[in-house]
């Protein structure tokens, strides 16, 4: 297996054992992270997020497969399944990771999903009628980005 092949492995094994330190050990300093929820995060926050995720996701499972990487790039599938504390929903998402690597770590990491299949189990019916509009995807956006400022705030940007 490509070594950077086992970072992946070794960042999602972290996450499945809510290990946020595991994961912030295979990112860059510089890491830039972004999904359809947490977008253009960098460094400490991108770390954070994680963290605030394992912290907070006390059902949390994930599932990884289909890893592949070479000396500049890799990509992963995941699965993730927990309740989503704001409506006490049960989710079930499925996202494409894509990586670039420099100096031996995840330099750049983009997660993608679809944001109205989240939304339509995030949200429920709000989600069913209106996760495909601008609207609701920057209002979850905005309150993400709160939610993460506020837990950074609490818990400090290690």
């Amino acid at each position: 297996m490509h070594p950077n092949a086992e970072l992946i492995q070794k960042f999602y094994t972290a996450f499945g054992n809510r290990d946020a330190r595991g994961m912030a050990a295979c990112y860059h300093p510089a890491v830039k992270f972004s999904d359809e929820v947490f977008t253009d995060l960098e460094g400490a926050r991108a770390k954070g997020m994680w963290r605030m995720l394992c912290e907070r996701g006390k059902d949390l499972k994930i599932e990884f497969s289909d890893i592949e990487a070479d000396d500049s790039t890799g990509r992963a599938n995941w699965e993730a399944w927990y309740t989503f504390s704001a409506t006490d929903r049960r989710v079930h998402n499925k996202i494409d990771a894509r990586f670039e690597f420099r100096d031996g770590r995840i330099f750049r990491h983009r997660d993608s999903f679809s944001f109205w299949a989240w939304a339509s189990q995030a949200l429920g019916p709000t989600g069913i009628l209106l996760g495909w509009s601008p609207l609701v995807k920057n209002r979850v956006r905005s309150q993400a980005a709160k939610n993460l400022t506020a837990f950074l705030g609490e818990h400090g940007q290690q």
